[in-house]
């Protein structure tokens, strides 16, 4: 049974497989062609609540949006945020999408086609390990990619993001966690294994994806994230959603 929050109306029909065959060696995860055929649906199996948390950044990002201004989507994969931010966000907001992986974004540029918007959507392709650019910026959203950059280079991804914005413009931020209490880790990462199941992933499929997210996903627990935002300089953070290991941060500077 699926989550009944997932109500995002999304562009592909391929089902996950990716890690179905318990006979595949498994390497490192990458956002390859495999991975973006059928990412629609692997995300919104994968994450709890996913259709809320794209409902409730809609709702943040139209607070802050001005007119004029540009709302960036860090990491932002098949355009799903993007093509629900262009239904609320006022018409005179320009959409810059960043991802690195050239087959998302074949992907994004495909459903934004479809979508027939009249908006300015410009899909870069940057990684962010080795610089991007933000600039007049009201609102920057940052679903689920923080986790992938190596620790190392956060500190700089964040001060690019925050002296990009505008006075007021804030930072939407969902990470997955990992706790410092050991029980409440396990009992976390239990219950969302569990949520996988009931929306049809297999103990081999969670466990060969768990072993190829490893060295690539490194989650930072909420108090290291809220630091993070204080240090570069947000004056006001708040957390506006949480599912056990799953967070959702605004942060305004």
């Amino acid at each position: 049974m699926t989550d009944p929050s997932n109500r995002l109306v999304l562009h592909t029909n391929s089902r996950d497989q990716v890690f179905a065959d318990e006979r595949d060696s498994v390497a490192d995860f990458s956002f390859n062609s495999t991975v973006a055929n059928v990412f629609d649906d692997m995300v919104s199996r994968s994450v709890p609540f996913y259709g809320e948390m794209q409902r409730m950044v809609c709702e943040l990002a139209k607070d802050f949006a001005q007119p004029q201004s540009n709302l960036y989507d860090i990491g932002c994969s098949t355009a799903t945020t993007l093509l629900a931010l262009d239904q609320v966000v006022d018409n005179h907001v320009d959409f810059v999408g960043i991802d690195n992986a050239p087959e998302m974004l074949k992907k994004a540029a495909e459903k934004i086609e479809a979508s027939g918007t009249n908006r300015s959507i410009d899909l870069v392709t940057g990684d962010l390990h080795c610089g991007f650019s933000i600039e007049n910026a009201s609102v920057v959203t940052m679903l689920l990619t923080l986790q992938f950059v190596r620790p190392l280079f956060r500190e700089r991804v964040m001060k690019t993001i925050f002296e990009g914005l505008n006075d007021h413009g804030c930072l939407l931020l969902i990470e997955k966690l990992t706790s410092e209490d050991t029980t409440f880790n396990r009992l976390f990462i239990e219950h969302y294994y569990d949520f996988k199941r009931r929306n049809g992933y297999s103990s081999i499929e969670i466990s060969k994806k768990r072993e190829a997210l490893e060295n690539v996903l490194i989650p930072y627990r909420l108090e290291e994230n809220i630091q993070l935002l204080k240090e570069v300089g947000f004056k006001s953070t708040e957390v506006f959603f949480r599912w056990y290991n799953f967070c959702g941060i605004v942060a305004v500077k």
